[in-house]
């Protein structure tokens, strides 16, 4: 099973890269989102993928009892993903102003859409 997550993490790796390096915006936000997902299932599998029980204490005990899977991981991608999300509305909220401002989503030319810089002072 961690050889089948391991190269699921890698092409989803792969593939937000590719993305990430088109010039389109779109597609760059897409492999954002695709490479923090990666993100998140590296950081769910270091906790170590187990048949456990959920970590809870049974009530007058000091610990959990028996083979219990590890609560760490789970709240760090619990956190990644609602920070995630607030990535993604907030540059899809740039995205679309852009869009709206210059009727282009093509980085190389977003970059000619900058104001010329004074020369005759």
């Amino acid at each position: 099973m961690e050889t089948l997550t391991a190269l699921t993490i890698g092409a989803m790796t792969a593939a937000a890269v590719y993305l990430m390096l088109a010039r389109n915006f779109m597609r760059f936000l897409f492999g954002l989102v695709l490479l923090s997902n990666a993100v998140n299932l590296t950081i769910f599998v270091s906790g170590r993928m187990t048949k456990g029980a959920p970590a809870l204490v049974p009530y007058g005990a000091d610990a959990p009892i028996g083979d219990v899977g590890n609560a760490l991981p789970q709240a760090l991608v619990l956190t990644a993903i609602v920070i995630g999300f607030g990535l993604l509305a907030f540059a899809l909220a740039l995205a679309f102003e852009a869009y709206r401002r210059m009727n282009m989503v093509d980085t190389d030319e977003m970059r000619f859409a900058e104001p010329k810089e004074d020369t005759s002072k």
